[in-house]
């Protein structure tokens, strides 16, 4: 599984961000373009502490947590249409030049902490290595720009 934290992954990603433009259709769900870019840095932001999870963990969200934790970094691809958890939906239209800037910043800082010992567990889903956080950022991103054609 590739991880954002390899550097031939990470340029792949900001190559792929980079080939994203305004007019760049979905080949499935609902959100647009810059939405998508919005939704992208939830993860992220988790991860470098910049932000808490939008999402409230009420024990039935742990407990289907568990059973999907490791699809969050495994090898296979996440089917096209999956659910949004309701706090990460985004709904309200978003500038696609400012959201793509603020996202290829925070790959960008996750890559750069690809040698940090210690990560705080996941809101939802509870402690993940160092290898497995970088993992599923990765897999997030490669869905999501795999759903607008890149």
């Amino acid at each position: 599984m590739k991880s954002l934290f390899n550097t031939e992954t990470y340029e792949e990603i900001v190559s792929r961000l980079n080939a994203l433009s305004e007019d760049s259709e979905r080949q499935w769900g609902k959100m647009e373009i810059g939405q998508m870019l919005y939704h992208c840095q939830f993860p992220l932001k988790i991860a470098l502490r910049k932000q808490g999870s939008k999402t409230k963990p009420n024990p039935m969200l742990k407990i289907m947590g568990f059973f999907f934790k490791s699809s969050l970094y495994n090898d296979k691809p996440w089917r096209q249409g999956l659910p949004t958890a309701k706090g990460l939906k985004v709904t309200e239209e978003k500038d696609f030049a400012k959201e793509r800037e603020i996202l290829i910043g925070l790959v960008t800082d996750f890559h750069k902490v690809k040698t940090r010992d210690s990560w705080d567990p996941h809101p939802v889903f509870g402690s993940f290595t160092n290898e497995q956080w970088g993992q599923m950022q990765y897999k997030h991103l490669d869905h999501h720009l795999r759903q607008f054609g890149v």
